[in-house]
This record gives C-alpha cells, structure tokens and sequence, in this order.
C-alpha cells in the first residue's frame, strides 16, 4: 500500500493547482494515463481513439510499473470516489463524459461506454473537425491530465476511399531504393490522416501512395496504395516515365500534379466505388519537362460547418518563362477544381515586363489575390495583392506594392500558416506579413543559405523551416523571432505535424517523432543537441545596471566584407541566452545594428540572470596592476604598472574585456609588449583618457575566441504561462451574429523568478480582417504582475464573413508550446444557434414514449394520431386539403379521402415510394420533431381542450453560449402550416415595435409580431401546426420553429341557424311555387276571398230579430 498512499498524497497537493481555465507551458509532460478504444489499451506515447458507427468505448488505466500497481491505483481512486473524466474538444464543441465508478474484482482499468449520438448526430461523409480528447483524474481540477485524439473514421471522406490497388508493406521494399524525394499532404481538419507520396527517380515508372489515419506514428499503421493505373487510364496512347511531383488534400478533394498532368479526384463526399477515379486537368502547351518542374500552392483552412463564402483554391506554377502563344505559367482554380484560370489579370498578360509568378494564394479573409513575383534577371521580389472580383485577381491592387530589399534575392514561395492571416515569404530571407500582404518585417536572414520547405501545425502554431543544407528553424505563428533547432542528416526525408503538434521525420522504411510539444528540447531526438546558436567572434560586456549587460560584437578592421555578417548579432538572437564558459547567462532581450563605435557593428541588451565569471590573477596576472588609459587616436592604449614585475601582458588576453564601473569597458585587440596593449571602447563617449584605474578596481571578462570560443547562445526555456478561460480548445470558433457580441479573455503569468518588471504589454493582439468586426480591448496588470486582456468584438454590419484573431506572446521563447492563440471569428450564423418553442407544459420523455401523461384532472396531455392522419380544412372535417400526412402508413388505408379535393392533395415525404412504415426508416428523433418535413413520422402531439385562449408562444435562443428569450429586435412571423383558421394572436406592441412594423409589413407582405407576450387563441378542433419564423435583416440565421397543438372535446356547433335558414327557405319557395301555380290556372285567391266575404255578410243581413231567437232556442 506504500506506493497508493504515495500517490494519493501527490494527488492531494496537485488539487491547490485548481484554476477555472487550462494553464499552458507549466512543463508537465509526463503521460499518467494510457486509454484505446481498440481493445487493451497499450503503452503507448498519445492516445489515439476511433469513433464509427456504434457506441464509443474506452478503456483507460493508470500507469504504473506494474499490473499490481495499477490495480492498486484503480481501487484507492475509486474508494475516494474519484474516477477519470473525459473532455471531447474541437473548435466549436466541448462535451465531458465520465468513466464508470463500479469497478469489478478483475479490471485493471476504467471504463467508459458513449453511445456515439452524444458525441455527434451527423453520419454524412464531410470535412469534419478531428477531436482533441483530455482525460483527467476528476472535471476541472486538472490533474493528471492526458491528451489524445479522437478521429471520426465513418466521416472522413479520404478514408472512405482506395486511390489505387493496395499493396502490402513487404513489396514496397522494392521502391525504396528508387525513391528520391518524399511529399506529404495532411487533411485540413483532421492532421492525423495524411498522405505520403514517393517521387521516384526516372528509371522507376510509378506513383505510390501510403495513407495514415493516425499520423505516421507507426509504419505499420500505413496503408501503402499504387495508383500508376488509375492514372494511365485518364491518359490516351501510350505514356511512361509516370512518377508524383507533388499533391495536395483539400477539405473534398485529392490533387495529383505528376509528371503527366495535373489530375483532380472525384469529389470525396460521395463514394460512388471503391477505387477513387481522377480527371486530368489540360494546360496547353505544357509538357513532361514543364509538370516535372510544376508546385501545387495550397492555403490551409478547415471548412469543418462550412458557410457558403468558404471555397479551397489551388494554385499550380510551372518554371518556365511565358511566351506569345502561353498566357501563364500560374493557374489557379477552386472547388470543384474543374475550371483551371491564368493567375494574372487579363490586363497584365502580354507584358513582356511582368516577371515569373512565383505563388499566388487566395486570401479569403480580404477577398483579395496576393501574387509573389520574382525578376532572375533583376534579382528582385516583389508581392501585389489584387482585390478579387468574381473570385479572379482583378488589375486593381488592395495594397501598394511590396518591393523586397535586393538582399532578398533567392525567393521560393510564400504561404498562409493554417487557419490564420499570417503570411510568410521565405527563401534566402525569411518574411512576415500580418496585414494581408500590404507591409512585410524580416524574421531571418540566412544569407547564402535558402529556406526550401516549410511545416506547420495549427495546433501549437509551430512553423518549422528546413534550409537546402539540411539546418531546421522554429518558430511560432507570428513571433518576429526565430530558432535553431538542429540538422537532418538524411539525404530522402520529409517532416510533418500531426493533429497534436508533434514532429515527425519520414524516411522511406522509417518514421520518427518528437518528443512532447510541452517538452523543453523537444526535437533532440529528430536533430540532435540543440546547436550552439553563436558565431565566431569576440564580445565585449558593458554593464548598464546591476541587472542589464550590453554584449558588443567584435568585427576585426581587415574583416572581408561578404564575411561580416557572420561576425554580427541577427534575428535569430533575439529571445536567446548568453551562457559563458565559466558561469553566468543572460538573457537577449534587444538585438541593435550599427556603425558605431569602430569595430563593434552590432550589439544585444541583455537581461542578467546569473552573474558571469571573471578572470582571476593566475588567469591573467595583469589583474595584479594598476592600469592607465590614454587615447591613441581611434583607439585606447592600456599601460601597466611597471614596478608590478609579475604583472604582464600575454597572448591570450587579446579578446578578453576590461571591464571599469561606471565607465566604457575595452576589448583588448593587440599587445605591443609586456606592459602595453591596444584596445577598442564599447562607448567611447564615456570611455577615460589619462586616468590610472588601481588593482582590485578594474577586472577583465573572458568572451574571446582566440584559444576556442568562450561562450554560447542557445535558447531560452519558456518563460511565460498562458492562460484562457473561453475554451479548453487553442483555435475555438466563434459565430457572432448580427448585433451581438463576444469576449474572449486571456491572461499571461510570468514563471521566471526575479523577472524585470516592464510597464509594457506582454501581449499583441492582431485582427486578421479589421473591417469584419468591431473589436475593443481592455488589459492591466494584475497584483500578481500578471497581464490580463479582455476582446470584445461585435458584429455591427450586415456582411458575412470571417477573420482570425491572433494574441501573441511576444516575449516567449519559442521553446513554449503555447506562445500564439489564433481564434477564429465570423460574422455569421452559428450552425449551433437554434430557435425553440418552450411549451406551456413540460413533459417527460418516458412519458412521450408511453404516450400517456395526465394533469391533475386525469387529461391526457398526450395525442397519438390516427394512421395517415391529415388536418381538417375549411370546407370541414372530412375534407382535408393539406398535402402533410402525419403517422404515415403506406400499407394501411388514408381516411377522410372520399372527397376528389382530399384525393388530389396529401404527399408522403419520408414514406414516399416505400410499401411499409418500417420501410421510412424514421428515427427516434424524427419522430419527436415537429418540423413539418418529418411529419411522415410524427406520432405523438401535445393535447389541450378546446378552446384555448391566450396560450403564451415562449420563444428563446439556444447557442453554444447558453439559452436566452426571444426578444425585439427579433420580429416573426406566425403562419399555419396546413392553411387553417380559426386562430388568432396577441402581442404588444410599443412604439419601436409600431415603427418597425410599418416598415417591415409591407416589404415582406405578411403581418409581424413581437414574439415578447405573444399569445394564441384557438377557436378550431383537432391538429393545428404553426411554424414561427424570424425575420431577415436582423440575424444572420435563418431561425424557424414550429410547434403542433391538438384541441380535443371541442363541443358539437348548434343547428339552429342553419335549421331557421333551411325552414325560411322552405317556406318562400312553396309560397313562390304556389303564387306561380295560380297565375298559371288563372286562380285569383284575393277576389275568391274577398267574395267568400261578401256573401256572409248578405246572408247575415236577411234574418229576422225573431228568427235568430226561435234558432236559439232550438239549440
């Protein structure tokens, strides 16, 4: 039990490390968990894991250095109630899902089971973000925390697909000793699956390609392919000496350039067969000697969500000069790369005086073409950055043009660093441009040495340079400084990053990785012993303050002037530290060009970490004298006390500095005898004449190089923390929709004891596009001395667009793993932003399910439709009109379809051209959806009683950022889907509202409503399906919601009216038909009536007074 309680403790401790965000750079690059979702896991340095089409299950175990140990591990965790979380990441996505507490008796490990719609409900094949998965003992504290990858293998279009005849590992042996060149191309969105192609020399006829989707960890994980008869069968006749020049994978498509042609890939979104099939793309005029010599241009960007002005461009330059019958010798064409179009504007073509294109990339941040140009003759360069219209280069230019100092003479290419607006052109000269190709600074100079491949990685922002005599630069995105990281020693190999950040060397056979990213030195094992990064020569210190050192380059008076710069401080110093053969470093904080003084051309300010060693007596025995200084024209001459015998001058003080406090110090460049010697001043404004320095008060430093250099630069390990809380991932993408906005925070620790304290910013921040968004920002220092920045940005113009954000760190050495954080934002919809009815309501899912879910009245709040169920329309019950069917059934009977109206209407839309309902394939979610294109599986509807009145339309935004209510200045509006009435809505409506609506109205030709209190009144019985609809001009998104409401035991209507109307009817007409009757027989009731009348009265008037009484008395 020793070693648990051992670690328990640790854990203990490592729970004070809490912070509410991910704290980069602390170093920490040991692995304490090793997880697969392949089986038992093994040992292995990163976690790889694999999604398909069913549950995600992982099995993750403590490492320790045995089985006992680990088990051991397991189970004081568990007791604790601690079990491993796992955090699934990308740039718009952030889930945490836990590992199983229960531990049976013989598991060694944790266990997790993800049903695979949590993660993603998406099956489609597409570009699709590759997962960063971190893995911690317990959700935000942070420890023991372990990264790995998690890739999508049903989603990823290139693995869908074989693009040639698959060839085992063993035959590839042969090719090997053919190969001359290597090429590899990685997926935009998912660094882990790339391509490696070989280039094989002109006695070997072929193009072999090997595929990974694990990044080129193992060679046995690569899957190795032979495509040379995919390709001859585009071609006509008979061909040979077939090998790859280069290639390139796009978001959908796979681009070959061969020595036969240019070939494009079917779109890789829809695999129609296994074997992937190519077009070949037809340039004019080009031959094998031209694509031999072509290069594929690509800018790197994810169109993971893709929005509609996103497009991949491919760019293919040939070397060759244009002639009168050639328009170009740059193309360029986008997605889906079947059109291929000249790169100069139509109005440049035919000058003879335009110079080559070197590269031309699409900046799609600016809508804007940016060229490279470059004059052999001249041996000058140039970039011109034209305004894109109709997405081709237009002849009017975005920015002045760029013209390049003529020691920029051997340039090679210019790229875009993945998913941001950095742009470098590289080639002797190393140059950055965050502007979009207006203005350019230089990072390096390598003078007679030319930068020939560049490698990035998005992750890390690490950008690696290779040169043509195999020495390998780092830097990170945007930093204005640069290192030596050591050589490659292989005549046939090529670098690439993977999903993660690591660095990995490829040789035909073998495959090598970095150390971790978060590793100081991390390339030792791929270069070598980080290279000493000084140069031959001298220095000479000048203390400025008791912490700052001026360290002055020494270049000799009879130095050849092409030699000079070897002998002066550049670029690649600053940053760097100063170690001295002794004791002592420094580190450079300034690097200065200059003139003066003589003999010194350049200089670094340095801050002193450590103080350096000094000379003693029995290393210099002039130290036991008292010195005296006289000028001698330009330089100083140094004489000893001549009664001090054991006090001299010898040979190996030249180059050693006298150092005076308070006054200039000298460089010791000659001796004249035993008691004199000549030297030069670092500041020879403050430099003494004539004055006599006692022993003990002068000293001497020791950076010469005469007997062997006495000190060294190398780089300095990471000095800064960088911490974000917005997001666990580094490139999080963020929408912003119109009229809203979005903060991100970031705050910079410094970890360097005794740090100098600098009223400067610690960050820079830049707006790839600066016209998208409105950005502001606030910093201050904290208590602590840590820096704190806070960007607003906000979307305040109707355009849609996108552009990065990069804050950089530029005083961090480029040894951090975090120094750049490249988010990216549009001013767009979010494909996560959603609107929702809330119903008045809540019922459980069970309950949907069982289709039973009584109010306190024992009313069933739940309707289960009839089969094949329409809505009734105006014209009444029986005859429904909609073309909607609702729990469609084709094998059962439609009802309510006797009328020819009912007939002519209703559509299956999930249920068409299928025989059975198990045949519509409806899932659970469709059948639960209320959008009318699933109204085929819909079976189930909320119930109320009839009627309903004043029933609140609650509305609100559902975002990766939270819930909240629809409110002005949103306006919708309501509709019904199946064209029933009876229904009627209430809203308020302020004066704003009033104004907008008058507006609006007539413009869209529908009424609107403010969705705040708006309420519904229905008069109607049985399904009504309202769809609520936000109005453009205030959102980017195209937000719709539809609700469905089904009023039941709405009472008979009373006939009484319609009784009256039939009975007054009735009568009229047999009145009428009477009347017609005797006018026809010539019947006059009126006379006969009228003379009925007559006659009662004469006969009443004839009887006698006596009469009437005998009658009476009769009776």
């Amino acid at each position: 039990m020793e070693l648990p309680l051992i670690y328990v403790s640790v854990l203990l401790l490592n729970i004070f490390e809490f912070s509410s965000g991910i704290v980069y750079n602390k170093g920490d690059t040991e692995k304490h968990f090793a997880c697969s979702s392949r089986g038992f896991p093994q040992e292995t340095e990163i976690i790889k894991l694999f999604l398909f089409s069913g549950n995600l299950k992982i099995q993750c175990f403590f490492r320790t250095e045995n089985e006992i140990a680990s088990r051991g591990m397991l189970s004081v965790f568990t007791s604790g109630g601690l079990a491993p979380s796992l955090g699934i990441i990308n740039s718009t996505y952030n889930g945490i899902f836990h590992f199983n507490l229960t531990l049976f008796s013989d598991r060694v490990f944790w266990l997790v089971d993800i049903p695979r719609e949590n993660i993603t409900q998406n099956t489609d094949i597409a570009a699709v973000e590759e997962w960063l998965v971190r893995i911690t003992l317990h959700h935000g504290l942070n420890i023991y925390a372990t990264e790995g990858t998690l890739l999508d293998r049903i989603r990823e279009p290139i693995l869908q697909w074989a693009p040639g005849v698959e060839i085992p590992e063993s035959e590839m042996g042969k090719v090997y000793p053919r190969v001359v060149e290597l090429k590899v191309t990685k997926c935009p969105c998912a660094n882990d699956v790339a391509l490696l192609g070989f280039i094989m020399d002109t006695l070997f006829d072929g193009i072999y390609i090997g595929i990974t989707f694990c990044g080129f960890w193992h060679y046995s994980d690569t899957t190795w392919f032979n495509m040379t008869e995919v390709i001859y069968s585009q071609l006509q006749g008979d061909h040979e000496d077939l090998s790859l020049v280069d290639m390139v994978l796009t978001n959908h498509f796979l681009i070959v350039l061969t020595s036969l042609g240019l070939f494009v890939s079917e779109d890789l979104r829809y695999p129609s067969h296994h074997i992937l099939s190519f077009s070949r793309a037809d340039f004019c005029g080009f031959e094998r000697v031209d694509y031999v010599k072509g290069k594929l241009w690509y800018n790197e960007r994810c169109f993971a969500n893709r929005e509609h002005f996103e497009v991949d461009y491919v760019t293919v330059t040939f070397e060759r000069n244009r002639t009168l019958s050639e328009s170009s010798s740059c193309f360029y064409s986008q997605e889906p790369f079947v059109v291929w179009v000249a790169c100069l504007p139509y109005v440049f073509k035919g000058m003879k005086s335009i110079p080559r294109v070197l590269t031309f990339l699409v900046d799609q941040e600016h809508g804007t073409g940016v060229f490279l140009f470059h004059n052999k003759v001249k041996k000058t360069a140039i970039v011109s950055v034209s305004i894109l219209r109709n997405n081709e280069p237009s002849a009017q230019s975005k920015f002045p043009i760029f013209r390049f100092p003529p020691s920029f003479s051997s340039p090679v290419g210019m790229v875009f660093h993945p998913r941001s607006h950095f742009l470098y052109v590289y080639g002797n000269q190393l140059w950055l441009s965050v502007d979009g190709g207006s203005t350019f600074q230089l990072v390096a100079d390598f003078h007679d040495d030319i930068i020939k491949k560049t490698f990035h990685s998005f992750y890390t922002s690490a950008i690696t340079f290779v040169s043509q005599r195999g020495k390998v630069y780092l830097t990170k995105a945007g930093m204005g400084r640069h290192g030596a990281v050591g050589s490659v020693t292989e005549r046939i190999f090529t670098l690439y990053y993977d999903h993660l950040g690591f660095l990995h060397k490829l040789t035909p056979g073998r495959f090598e990785a970095s150390g971790s990213p978060t590793a100081f030195g991390n390339f030792r094992n791929l270069f070598g012993q980080p290279p000493d990064m000084g140069f031959e020569t001298a220095l000479a210190p000048q203390h400025t303050s008791l912490d700052e050192i001026i360290f002055f380059a020494y270049v000799p008076e009879n130095e050849p002037q092409e030699t000079i710069y070897s002998k002066k401080f550049n670029n690649i110093h600053y940053g760097k530290v100063i170690h001295s053969g002794k004791t002592g470093r420094a580190h450079i904080r300034k690097v200065l060009q200059h003139t003066i003084p003589k003999g010194f051309l350049s200089s670094v300010i340095a801050e002193m970490k450590e103080p350096f060693g000094l000379e003693e007596v029995n290393e210099s025995s002039c130290l036991s004298s008292s010195l005296l200084i006289n000028k001698a024209g330009n330089v100083y001459k140094l004489t000893l006390d001549s009664q001090v015998v054991q006090a001299l001058f010898e040979d190996t003080d030249i180059e050693k500095t006298v150092v005076l406090p308070g006054y200039s110090s000298f460089l010791i460049t000659s001796i004249l005898d035993n008691k004199n010697a000549l030297a030069i001043a670092t500041m020879p404004e403050n430099a003494p004449n004539n004055m006599t320095f006692l022993k003990n008060t002068w000293f001497l430093y020791n950076f010469g190089q005469r007997n062997g250099r006495t000190w060294k630069i190398y780089s300095k390990p990471c000095n800064y923390w960088f911490q974000h809380d917005d997001s666990p991932s580094l490139n999080v993408v963020k929408y912003i929709d119109l009229g809203n906005s979005h903060v991100l925070k970031v705050k910079v620790i410094r970890n360097s004891k005794g740090f100098r304290m600098l009223e400067i910013p610690l960050l820079t921040v830049f707006v790839g596009n600066p016209n998208l968004l409105e950005v502001k920002a606030e910093a201050a220092f904290d208590d602590t001395d840590s820096y704190l920045i806070a960007i607003s940005a906000s979307s305040k113009v109707l355009h849609r667009g996108s552009t990065s954000m990069a804050f950089i760190m530029w005083s961090a050495s480029v040894e951090c793993f975090v120094t750049t954080m490249v988010p990216t934002l549009k001013s767009s919809c979010s494909y996560l932003r959603s609107m929702h009815h809330i119903p008045s309501k809540f019922i459980p899912s069970e309950d949907w399910i069982s289709g039973v879910h009584k109010d306190s009245k024992g009313f069933n709040l739940i309707k289960t439709l009839p089969i094949n169920y329409r809505p009734p329309s105006n014209m009444g019950i029986a005859i429904p009109l909609t073309d909607n069917f609702y729990h469609a059934d084709p094998s059962k009977p439609i009802p309510r379809n006797l009328f020819h109206l009912s007939k002519k209407t209703g559509k299956f839309k999930q249920c068409a051209n299928v025989s059975t309902r198990e045949e519509c394939n409806c899932t659970k979610n469709q059948k639960f959806s209320y959008a009318v294109a699933f109204s085929d599986c819909r079976e189930k509807v909320p119930r109320f009683k009839f009627p309903i009145t004043q029933y609140p339309v609650s509305l609100e935004i559902i975002n990766e950022d939270g819930r909240v209510p629809l409110e002005s200045p949103y306006l919708v509006t309501v509709t019904e889907v199946n064209m029933r009435q009876n229904w009627k809505l209430k809203h308020t409506v302020p004066e704003k509202i009033k104004k907008m609506k008058k507006i609006v109205e007539p413009i869209i030709g529908a009424a609107v409503y403010n969705p705040s209190g708006l309420n519904l009144s229905i008069k109607g019985s049985e399904l009504f399906h309202f769809r609520v609809t936000v109005i453009s001009g205030v959102t980017f998104c195209n937000l719709i919601e539809e609700f469905q409401i089904y009023v039941d035991e709405a009472p008979l209507p009373f006939p009484g009216h319609t009784l009256i109307a039939v009975a007054t009817a009735v009568v009229l007409g047999g009145l009428i038909f009477m009347a017609l009757m005797f006018q026809l027989h010539g019947i006059h009731p009126w006379r006969t009536f009228q003379s009925w009348i007559r006659r009662k009265q004469a006969k009443f008037s004839s009887i006698t007074l006596s009469e009437l009484i005998h009658r009476k008395s009769e009776e």
